[in-house]
């Protein structure tokens, strides 16, 4: 399989971070952008200015507004655009080629994963997942980083994961599609969580407890829906949900600490944050769990709070409340 030539679509921090990664691996990288303007300041500048300033991109990179060819294409949008972005492609340049999907989240209204969105639009595709702890400031400064890079043919996603290997990217060739995506959409909902208990102020204690039984209560709605418990122990797991949360670095984090201070979804919208893909999954991984008759009173907590249906505290007295029972 020839993996030469790669097109990043998506011009935010993450799409750029991964571009520079392919860049380093030393594949050719287009960057597709939304402007020619864009495209023209960053081939300038060598320097995404909007996503990731004071971040030189090396030369293998060269940003465009337009999608052609590649051996492989790499989609960094955010996950509720996805559809609207493959409505806007021929699926002819997507056809047979393998197409990597880095967006954590499941689309409302359809509840469906994002390879199920790509081969809806482009039947043709051949789809793999990429998923785990990092940051795209992280990846793109060239620091350790290390991911799961799922796919149904064994070989296929080995050569694709050597394909994309750097200095310092280092993917995992797994075949669990189902079990990343949903470990992925997942673990930015429990952020959410984990942020508003910092910043409620309840305590590293309860944060920890939150991170085991998220975990616990991740891996029923992945077994349930056809994935692997064993992937939850990886780097799509374990490794994304203790990154995403604990640190401020994590959107969803800081948009949960905002919501444990006692603000309104909106209002912290309204101020400008960046960001929260949790914000959007958290309604439809509640539909999803419900739909499928799990428990999963985490995450029905976290769609409360973000629909302003119920405050931190009510949530955890409630959760504090329930019935005791044996951990295992």
């Amino acid at each position: 399989m020839r993996l030469e030539t790669v097109a990043v679509i998506g011009g935010g921090a993450w799409g750029t971070a991964l571009a520079q990664a392919a860049a380093m691996a030393g594949r050719q990288v287009r960057l597709v952008v939304r402007s020619a303007e864009q495209a023209e300041a960053i081939n300038r500048e060598h320097i995404n200015a909007r996503a990731l300033p004071g971040q030189y991109l090396l030369p293998g990179v060269v940003a465009t507004d337009r999608l052609e060819r590649a051996d492989l294409v790499i989609l960094a949008v955010p996950a509720q655009s996805t559809r609207t972005l493959l409505s806007g492609l021929d699926p002819d340049l997507l056809a047979r080629r393998p197409v990597v999907l880095s967006a954590k989240g499941l689309e409302t209204g359809t509840l469906a994963r994002q390879s199920e969105i790509l081969l809806d639009m482009a039947p043709e595709a051949v789809p793999y997942v990429l998923s785990g702890p990092s940051f795209a400031a992280d990846l793109a400064a060239g620091r350790p980083t290390a991911v799961t890079l799922a796919g149904d043919d064994a070989s296929d996603t080995s050569d694709l994961a050597a394909a994309l290997a750097g200095p310092s990217f280092r993917p995992y060739a797994a075949d669990d599609r189902i079990g990343v995506e949903i470990a992925g959409a997942l673990k930015n909902v429990y952020a959410l969580a984990c942020g508003a208990v910092d910043g409620a102020n309840l305590g590293a204690s309860a944060r920890a407890a939150l991170i085991a039984r998220g975990y616990a209560e991740m891996a029923r709605v992945v077994t349930a829906m056809g994935g692997s418990a064993h992937t939850l122990t990886g780097l799509a797991g374990l490794g994304d949900l203790t990154l995403t949360c604990t640190s401020v670095q994590s959107r969803n984090y800081q948009f949960g600490m905002a919501l444990g201070a006692g603000r309104s979804t909106e209002d912290i919208v309204n101020a400008g944050a960046r960001l929260a893909e949790g914000v959007a999954t958290a309604p439809v991984v509640a539909a999803l769990a419900k739909s499928l008759d799990i428990d999963a009173p985490l995450i029905d907590a976290v769609d409360a709070v973000v629909a302003g249906k119920a405050d931190i505290a009510t949530i955890v007295a409630g959760l504090m409340s329930r019935p005791l029972k044996r951990e295992v």
